[in-house]
């Protein structure tokens, strides 16, 4: 896998011109008629998701840290005791009427 690192660039390269290419069809096809905007041109196209990857995405890298943070949050699952859990479950129901279960657990007994 080493070896083949020169194909990633190219390769991303190439994603970002066709998600712009995307974005301005997109755009011209739906918001014009829609809102009464004016077309948009490709370059303006790959600004407008430069600038939405700025401000709602940022440019971190991937989506390990999810992982981490949601396998963080099973372990520490794990540890609690049942009254612990429960008053988890409570306090999620009194923020949002639900309760979820935790990645990969359930509430059945086995």
């Amino acid at each position: 896998m080493r070896k083949h690192w020169f194909i990633f660039p190219p390769i991303a390269i190439a994603v970002v011109f066709l998600l712009s290419a995307a974005v301005m069809l997109l755009w011209n096809a739906l918001l014009p008629p829609l809102l009464n905007v004016g077309t948009v041109t490709y370059w303006q196209a790959l600004g407008l998701l430069i600038l939405s990857r700025l401000l709602f995405g940022g440019f971190h890298r991937g989506w390990g840290h999810h992982r981490r943070h949601s396998h963080f949050l099973a372990h520490r699952w794990m540890q609690m005791s049942d009254e612990e859990r429960e008053k988890v479950r409570h306090e999620w129901k009194s923020r949002c009427g639900w309760c979820p279960p935790p990645a990969g657990q359930t509430d059945q007994p086995s």
